[in-house]
């Protein structure tokens, strides 16, 4: 009959196999979405660099940029979207880019600018609420596949509180994706739109507008952050499967040598009650001699 050692050795074994396949399954999962999200990201680049350049070019025609969404103001209320994941297990992921926002957010209260809050993703509506931040907006099921539809959503909330001077600039903390090893913790001004520098144009084409050039401008800005912002979701939606993949792996990994490890410490156990067995055999036949 096994010890209680051996016994407790063996359940052990049996619950980190069953952690190992739920581990190698969100990692074969996360490593299948994550071409696709890739694929997206590079899908929407060209849109993004056509708009600025047909930005630029319909600025210039109007004889100079004049807009809301480029009207710079002194900062009295500065908002803040935090760009985060829905769900856990991708390691270090959603705590980098939510320390560094909350970072910011405390040397602009510490410099008597009030801010106000916008979370993407449960992990930062969490963790900013269990803090006591008072949470403008939040937005979840955007992050594992985010949509344009999301991006307009979230858009048009920072666009309403940038026109209505509830806030008076809007930074956006993600993570960009920048390889499938690398992803790096970034700070962007959504709002106000900087203008874009005659380098960031790629083509000038001489354009006939109907109607206004000011007209056309105005309807471009608004689709221009709804582009950004989709932009940014959709880096933060690859590096987010990234960072899954890679802390899935580790996982795998360190269970599969805890198995091992374990292995051995049931063998030895094992082998020390065969021998305890033996030994008892061995005694009894010697006693049993000596009787006769």
């Amino acid at each position: 009959m096994a010890s209680a050692e051996l016994r407790d050795t063996r359940r052990r074994i049996k619950s980190v196999q069953s952690t190992m396949k739920i581990t190698r399954a969100m990692e074969l999962i996360a490593a299948s979405r994550i071409p696709r999200a890739v694929a997206r990201v590079e899908a929407s680049k060209p849109y993004a660099v056509k708009l600025v350049d047909v930005i630029r070019n319909v600025a210039g025609a109007s004889g100079g940029v004049s807009h809301m969404l480029l009207e710079e103001r002194p900062v009295q209320h500065a908002g803040v979207l935090v760009i985060t994941a829905d769900r856990g297990l991708a390691g270090a992921y959603a705590t980098t880019i939510i320390r560094e926002a909350e970072r910011n957010i405390v040397a602009l209260e510490r410099s008597g600018t009030p801010t106000r809050l916008f979370v993407v993703g449960k992990k930062a509506k969490t963790y900013f609420e269990y803090r006591k931040y008072h949470v403008a907006r939040s937005f979840l099921g955007v992050t594992d596949s985010p949509g344009y539809g999301d991006a307009r959503a979230i858009a048009n909330t920072l666009m309403e509180a940038y026109a209505s001077e509830a806030v008076d600039s809007v930074d956006v903390y993600y993570t960009r994706f920048q390889s499938a090893m690398t992803q790096v913790p970034t700070q962007f001004q959504l709002l106000p739109i900087v203008a874009p520098s005659s380098d960031q144009v790629r083509t000038s084409v001489d354009y006939s507008y109907e109607p206004s050039p000011d007209q056309i401008l105005d309807r471009l800005l608004p689709r221009y952050v709804e582009s950004t912002v989709f932009s940014i979701l959709l880096e933060a939606s690859a590096s987010e499967h990234s960072a899954r993949r890679r802390a899935m792996k580790a996982a795998t990994e360190n269970a599969e040598e805890l198995i091992r490890v374990l292995s051995r410490i049931a063998n030895r156990a094992r082998q020390a009650e065969i021998t305890t067995e033996i030994s008892e055999i061995v005694g009894g036949a010697e006693a049993l001699v000596q009787q006769k």
